[in-house]
C-alpha cells in the first residue's frame, strides 16, 4: 500500500488525500475576507440598518376579540325546532378555539377541522 506524501501546510491550506494523491480542500467555508470585502460588507449593513430606522414601524394587527366564532344550528328534521349553539372562544394560538356547545365546555383546544369534524358527527343522517 503507497503512503500519502507529506505536504507542507502553507498558511490556511488543507489537504485531503484520495486514492489519486493528494487535493486541495476547495470547499471549506470562507471565515474571513479580504479587507475591501469586509468594508464593503460593513457599509451594506449599516445602510440596511439606517432604512430599518428611517422607515416607520410595521402595524401589528389587533388583538382578536375573545369570542371569535358563534355557530348556530336550527334543526327542522322533527315536529319541533331543535337549536344548538357553538361558541369559538380565543386561545394563545391563533388557529384553535377553546370551544362551549350549549352551555357545555369542551376539553382542550379545537382547531377549525375538528370543530367541523365535531358538528357533522354530531348531527344524525335521517331518512327522507
Amino acid at each position: 500500500m503507497r503512503t500519502p506524501p507529506v505536504l507542507p501546510v502553507c498558511g490556511r491550506r488543507r489537504y485531503i488525500y484520495s486514492l489519486y494523491g493528494a487535493c486541495k480542500l476547495v470547499y471549506r467555508k470562507r471565515l474571513t475576507g479580504s479587507r475591501k470585502f469586509n468594508e464593503r460588507m460593513a457599509r451594506a449593513r449599516e445602510a440596511r440598518a439606517r432604512l430599518r430606522i428611517a422607515n416607520p414601524a410595521p402595524d401589528y394587527p389587533l388583538p382578536l376579540p375573545e369570542l371569535r366564532r358563534r355557530i348556530v344550528v336550527e334543526d327542522y328534521d322533527f315536529n319541533e325546532i331543535v337549536r344548538h349553539e357553538i361558541l369559538l372562544y380565543r386561545t394563545a394560538r391563533v388557529d384553535c378555539y377553546r370551544a362551549v356547545v350549549d352551555s357545555q365546555p369542551l376539553a382542550g383546544r379545537l382547531g377549525w377541522a375538528r370543530v367541523l369534524e365535531l358538528l357533522r358527527k354530531a348531527f344524525v343522517r335521517v331518512r327522507a
